[in-house]
C-alpha cells in the first residue's frame, strides 16, 4: 500500500515553503518519513528564476519588483520563469520516486495527468501541447510545472491558476513561451459557461487526482 500526508498549509510565504520542502526531502530521504507528502498552499506574489530561465524573460529589474512588493527567487527547479500568487493552487509533492517509477520525464507526465483529471471533474477539457511542459486548455495554460529531485527524492511541483488575477505575470514571459496566454479555472468556467465550484473544490479535486494518478491507497490529511 503507498500512503500520503497532505499538508494543507493555506497562505504560506514562498521562502518558508521552500525551506519547508527542502526539510521533508531530507526527511523522506533519510527515511525519517516514511510515506509521501504532498504539500498545498497559496503564495503571496512571487516571481520564481527555475534553471532554464532565459535572459530577458523577467521584464522589469528586482528592485521595480521589489517596490511592488513582489518577491523574487532563484530555484534549482526545472524550467524557466514562473510565478505564484493568491489565488493560485500550488502544489508541492516529496515523492519518492524509488517507490514510484524513477524518471523525472515520466513524473512530469503524472502530474499533467493529475491537472488534466483535476480539470474534468470541473467540466473543463484540458490537455498537454507537444514540447511543452504544463497544461492547456485550448491555446491558453493553465497549468505550470517545473521539478526538482536530489536521490529521486522530489521538491517544487504544479502552479493551478483557480482565481488568480494573473497580474504579476505581466512582469515575465511565462515559463519562457512568447505570446503565451494564461488563463485561470474560473476563467475557462466562465468561457464554457459551467460553475465554477470555488478555490476548495478544485483542491480537494486535485488530492483526489493526485491519489488516483500516483496509485495511492491512503490518504491522511493535516
Amino acid at each position: 500500500m503507498k500512503a500520503l500526508t497532505v499538508l494543507r498549509l493555506g497562505v504560506l510565504d514562498f521562502a518558508e515553503a521552500w525551506t519547508l520542502q527542502k526539510q521533508l526531502a531530507q526527511q523522506r530521504g533519510a527515511g525519517v518519513l516514511s510515506v509521501d507528502t504532498l504539500m498545498l498552499v497559496q503564495h503571496p506574489a512571487v516571481v520564481t528564476l527555475g534553471r532554464s530561465t532565459k535572459e530577458g524573460n523577467l521584464l522589469i529589474s528586482a528592485e521595480a519588483l521589489a517596490v511592488m512588493g513582489i518577491a523574487l527567487h532563484d530555484v534549482e527547479r526545472g524550467g524557466d520563469v514562473t510565478v505564484h500568487e493568491l489565488g493560485q493552487l500550488v502544489a508541492y509533492p516529496i515523492i519518492d520516486l524509488t517507490q514510484h517509477t524513477k524518471d523525472l520525464h515520466w513524473y512530469l507526465r503524472q502530474l499533467e495527468e493529475v491537472v488534466i483529471r483535476t480539470l474534468a471533474e470541473v467540466s473543463l477539457a484540458a490537455a498537454r501541447v507537444p514540447g511543452f511542459t504544463g497544461v492547456w486548455c485550448e491555446s491558453r495554460k493553465v497549468a505550470s510545472i517545473g521539478v526538482h529531485a536530489r536521490d529521486w527524492i522530489t521538491r517544487h511541483g504544479v502552479a493551478l491558476n483557480v482565481e488568480n488575477d494573473l497580474r504579476t505575470f505581466a512582469h515575465v514571459v511565462p515559463c519562457g513561451i512568447p505570446g503565451v496566454v494564461m488563463t485561470t479555472v474560473k476563467a475557462e468556467c466562465e468561457r464554457a459557461g459551467v460553475a465554477f465550484p470555488g478555490f476548495m473544490a478544485v483542491e480537494e479535486a486535485f488530492v483526489q487526482q493526485f491519489g488516483g494518478v500516483f496509485g495511492i491507497d491512503t490518504l491522511a490529511s493535516s
